[in-house]
């Protein structure tokens, strides 16, 4: 699997990394802003995706840049035809465009909140927990998540995805609240808080709470190291590099690499 890196933050060089430790090959690497002609491992830097039109074969490209490059990256990308795993988050608000793009073009996308299997997991856990408290009234649900202070964008994507499949799975709780409070949250309001400190990789919490107990349930990454193997998972299933075959077309997200391992949501009747 031959991968084109864009976007050449700590990301790019852990996907970098762990690619060539798994017998990948990461040929080239795009980013305006790095100032080497080569990356740490000696793939060739380009400023920008037209460039790659000289760069020889890419199996797929793996983007994790910042929400206002996105866009761009996939319409160029789905140009050339070169299957995409975004990474990137706070850019969803513009996913029909992208979507449209990369029909248009006969290509393929596939993206998520968040790559990490360990957090793709959480969400069947959380869509379950939320499921069964939706038969009791007694208790009100809240979250929280917890990122590095360089962290861009707020509330994070898994964030955002925790509290969807919280309403999708709890009449009772219809609307997100991200912003903070002045006033007591309404019954229908499920209010998600977030917090930036430090270097802290990512920590995302459910709390169920009633007048006699409390349960939490909590996904704690340790490094980014989860992120890169999800993504590197997600880009060998797109381009179907363990099945041969021509690459999948169309727009996918992580649960369909994860239907593929564990079987399809939604068969028992909770909402993912």
């Amino acid at each position: 699997m031959n991968i084109a890196i864009i976007g050449y933050g700590k990301m790019g060089k852990r996907i970098e990394r762990l690619a060539l430790e798994r017998g990948d090959r990461a040929g080239v690497v795009v980013d305006p802003f790095y100032g080497a002609e080569t990356s740490a491992h000696g793939a060739a830097v380009y400023r920008t995706i037209a460039e790659l039109d000289g760069a020889g074969c890419v199996d797929v490209a793996l983007e994790f840049t910042r929400p206002d490059a996105v866009l761009d990256n996939i319409n160029a990308l789905a140009e050339r035809r070169i299957p995409v795993v975004v990474g990137s988050t706070g850019w969803q608000d513009r996913l029909g465009e992208a979507e449209a793009a990369v029909k248009a073009a006969g290509s393929s996308l596939l993206w998520a909140p968040n790559f990490s299997l360990g957090v793709n997991l959480f969400y069947r856990i959380a869509a379950r927990a939320a499921a069964l408290m939706n038969s009791f009234p007694d208790y009100d649900v809240a979250g929280y998540e917890v990122h590095h202070n360089k962290k861009v964008d707020s509330p994070s994507g898994t964030a955002r995805a925790l509290a969807e499949l919280v309403i999708n799975n709890m009449d009772r709780k219809t609307t997100a609240v991200y912003e903070t409070l002045n006033r007591p949250p309404r019954p229908e309001e499920l209010h998600f808080g977030s917090l930036r400190l430090g270097a802290v990789p990512g920590v995302h919490t459910l709390i169920f709470d009633s007048p006699v107990d409390s349960i939490e349930i909590t996904h704690s990454a340790r490094n980014g190291e989860g992120l890169a193997r999800g993504a590197l998972l997600a880009a060998r299933w797109l381009i179907r590099s363990d099945e041969g075959g021509p690459p999948r077309q169309g727009v996918f997200t992580f649960e369909d690499v994860l239907a593929g391992m564990i079987g399809p949501p939604g068969a028992d009747g909770i909402a993912i």
